[in-house]
């Protein structure tokens, strides 16, 4: 259990991150896995440099401290990108939807990289940064599904929820 739960605080209800660097990508990343996307609601607005997504995160906040298998709407974006190039994306074309299973950060010349979306499936999104300047937000309400991860529980969120104590 983590050190949260134990001093009797429940989950976070609506979570509101920011990331700098790439020590909180990983935290986001831990947040973000099991994320389902559909293509849709992902988007590159070259003139403003932002990539945005909407995706229905597994919470698994609530998974650890509550025992409840909930999903929640969430907002994420970067900014200061450069350019996105996707990869194997052609069962994504096909059904509509992405899983993400990690984000992450690969140096260029510092601060610049490359913030890699992987998705299940062998799918992509590179995107191209100045630096890391990102923001992740819940949208509203958790709502009740009916099938968890069936993976152990991200190391970062429950380091994350002891932290938030």
């Amino acid at each position: 259990m983590c050190a949260a739960c134990q001093k009797g605080s429940i989950a976070m209800e609506n979570l509101k991150l920011i990331a700098l660097d790439d020590e909180d990508l990983a935290i986001f990343s831990a947040h973000l896995q099991d994320a389902v996307v559909k293509t849709v609601d992902m988007g590159f607005l070259p003139r403003l440099q932002r990539f945005a997504m909407v995706l229905n995160r597994f919470d698994w906040d609530q998974q650890v401290c509550a025992n409840e298998t909930v999903r929640r709407r969430t907002g994420l974006h970067f900014e200061r990108v450069r350019d996105v190039k996707c990869r194997n994306m052609e069962e994504a074309r096909r059904t509509g939807v992405l899983n993400l299973l990690a984000v992450t950060f690969i140096p260029g010349e510092l601060p610049s990289g490359f913030v890699l979306l992987t998705f299940s499936g062998g799918a992509e999104v590179r995107l191209e940064v100045e630096c890391i300047e990102a923001g992740m937000r819940d949208l509203g309400p958790a709502w009740g599904c009916t099938h968890a991860p069936k993976h152990p529980v991200p190391e970062d969120v429950a380091q994350s929820k002891g932290s938030a104590a």
